[in-house]
């Protein structure tokens, strides 16, 4: 296992720091034994972040670029990245969970994301628009300036790089703070900002509880825009304090998210779908297929198949999956995979039918096994309530119209699947299904430049595509009256 630095500092205004709050452990969820120390921010660490940041937007070092040459500084981030991944990847494991192979795959598109946005740097224009001979009128579009960006757990590196790369194409800085579970790889974004030469100040990684650290970040007075992904409850709570400034907010709150199985689809082509859907990063995606609506006609093939995928999967330390294959590793944390077992047993006990064991495997670290349910029905909690694990709950439907409302029959709306040849079908039902993205005969078809976001309980606003730049600036307009 490689050997990981003891402790860990906060950056803050190029240089590294410890925490006001002192410090915290950093667990290895594949083994339970401490991986390392990490200074904790408070309230005060949070203020000289984002002092710092209104200094550098104020100054112009970035928002007076021009465009391209910001692009620039981007995209070497990315490269940086790539170029480090060797070393990234086995610290984001040891710290995260995830199988090895998975976690180059976050690195290397943590570091597409600043090549994509990078080079939408000078893609942004204006517009003039006509008021008569005696007018000249243009929009320009300006940074909002300090960019507070509040960062989960399952994809720490990628999902930083995510609203970083935006913020800095577009002229803003940034103060992130991380989850206090998966801090350590965000180091690497702060030596990719040093290397690509960002002046000191423009990126800030604070490492804090979220009732400290995050709570002072979202309320403090001279923040001009938010990120954040995570709870529901969290998400409001944030967002709540953020309105107390009007400090506009991008959230992305998880999701229940449907794929409709019609009984001409695929399911050779439908396995490899569920494989990524709901058991990559052990499920412990906001958009991951955690309910699968499948017409009664070819309930009972599914599950079988499913179930023999599951049984399939070797679940064990992420540091031993270097190879792409079928496996899986540990959950973020024990209370996390405690979550989601309990939740399968509850499942159980309203009379869901467990077609895998899903129970804790008995060994130390965060492992559970996958988890199938069938017999599961629309009411019972847990096709309505998030698990953020590896479960997977099977419903049957009749017709088109009993799955299209058993798909929206939740307050969220991230993702959902529609699984047919039949194209009028599909089309149909992604004008019907109420959630921002729809995939059509392959889960998380798409990409970096495909808009992502939700609906109802799962957010507001968009990352990634073109759409996510809009998040990061706001429009002036300039009328001139003309004397000649």
């Amino acid at each position: 296992m490689p050997k990981v630095k003891p402790y860990w500092q906060n950056y803050i205004d190029g240089a590294w720091v410890d925490g006001g709050a002192g410090r915290i452990d950093v667990i290895n969820p594949g083994t339970g034994e401490k991986l390392a120390e990490h200074a904790l921010a408070d309230a005060d660490d949070v203020n000289r972040a984002v002092q710092a940041a209104r200094r550098v937007h104020l100054s112009g070092a970035l928002s007076d670029l021009r465009p391209v040459e910001r692009g620039r500084m981007v995209q070497a981030m990315g490269r940086y990245l790539f170029d480090h991944v060797d070393e990234i990847a086995p610290l984001l494991t040891m710290e995260q969970g995830k199988p090895l192979w998975e976690a180059q795959i976050e690195v290397e598109g943590a570091a597409r994301y600043f090549e994509y946005y990078g080079n939408q740097a000078e893609t942004v224009e204006g517009r003039s628009i006509p008021l008569g001979k005696d007018y000249f009128d243009f929009t320009i579009y300006d940074p909002f300036g300090v960019s507070a960006q509040i960062i989960p757990w399952n994809y720490p590196l990628e999902m930083t790089a995510r609203s970083l790369s935006a913020a800095l194409a577009t002229g803003n800085v940034a103060v992130i703070k991380t989850s206090e579970m998966t801090p350590l790889t965000s180091a690497w974004l702060a030596h990719a900002a040093e290397a690509a030469g960002l002046p000191a100040g423009a990126v800030n990684i604070l490492c804090g509880l979220g009732q400290q650290a995050g709570a002072a970040l979202s309320s403090h007075p001279q923040i001009n825009q938010l990120v954040f992904t995570g709870s529901v409850s969290t998400g409001i709570a944030i967002a709540t304090a953020a309105a107390q400034n009007v400090v506009p907010c991008v959230l992305e709150l998880g999701g229940k998210s449907a794929a409709i199985v019609h009984e001409d689809a695929d399911l050779d082509a439908f396995e490899n779908d569920v494989r990524w859907g709901i058991f990559f990063n052990a499920g412990q995606v906001c958009s991951a297929m955690s309910r699968v609506i499948v017409h009664e006609s070819r309930h009972d093939e599914l599950v079988e198949r499913i179930s023999a995928l599951a049984r399939s999967l070797s679940v064990g330390p992420g540091i031993e999956h270097t190879e792409f294959g079928p496996n899986m590793g540990a959950m973020v944390s024990e209370a996390q995979r405690d979550r989601a077992v309990g939740m399968v047993r509850a499942a159980v006990s309203e009379g869901a039918q467990l077609a895998t064991r899903g129970h804790k495997i008995d060994q130390p670290g965060a492992f559970m096994e996958p988890a199938l349910l069938c017999n599961v029905t629309p009411d019972m909690a847990i096709a309505k309530d998030e698990v953020f694990g590896p479960v997977l709950s099977v419903l049957k439907f009749h017709s088109d119209a009993e799955a299209l409302e058993i798909a929206n029959g939740t307050p969220f709306g991230l993702a959902s699947g529609v699984f047919t040849r039949d194209l009028d079908r599909a089309t149909h039902a992604a004008r019907q299904l109420r959630a921002g993205q729809v995939y059509v005969n392959e889960w998380y078809a798409g990409g970096v430049e495909t808009p992502f976001g939700g609906y109802g309980l799962s957010g507001y606003g968009r990352e990634k595509g073109r759409e996510a730049l809009w998040n990061y600036m706001q429009t002036k307009n300039v009328a001139i009256r003309l004397n000649g």
